[in-house]
């Protein structure tokens, strides 16, 4: 069974960072591609970031590129995206999926496994 655990959320000035972590068991994800999205209240969910998990290839949202960072760490199975420079626009819940090709990496419909979600404010 497939689990991703979100965590690393919290409140954070403008101008902060944050690094948000999603443990992933239950599998192998060689040849997956881990994504981030977020969604803020009353907005669709939208595309942040996503990572191949095998050849470690990044993919970032405009509003976030030069901003936020996807790694990976193979041994503990483990994702992460480090977020700096903060901004009150960037506040939504972030979640972390799981796809099994690295097409469409944008697209939430694509995604078959999901974390529960971890909450990131930032206050101006």
């Amino acid at each position: 069974q497939v689990q991703l655990v979100d965590s690393g959320g919290g409140l954070v000035q403008a101008g902060g960072s944050l690094r948000l972590s999603c443990a992933a068991s239950g599998r192998t994800f060689s040849g997956y591609a881990m994504g981030w999205f977020r969604q803020a209240p009353g907005k669709e969910r939208e595309f942040v970031a996503a990572i191949t998990w095998s050849g470690g290839i990044t993919y970032y949202a405009n509003s976030v590129k030069g901003r936020f960072t996807a790694s990976r760490d193979s041994a503990k199975n483990t994702v992460y995206l480090q977020m700096n420079s903060l901004k009150p626009e960037d506040t939504a819940v972030y979640y972390c999926a799981a796809k099994s090709t690295v097409v469409r990496i944008s697209a939430a419909y694509e995604y078959e496994y999901w974390g529960q979600g971890t909450q990131v404010t930032v206050s101006s």
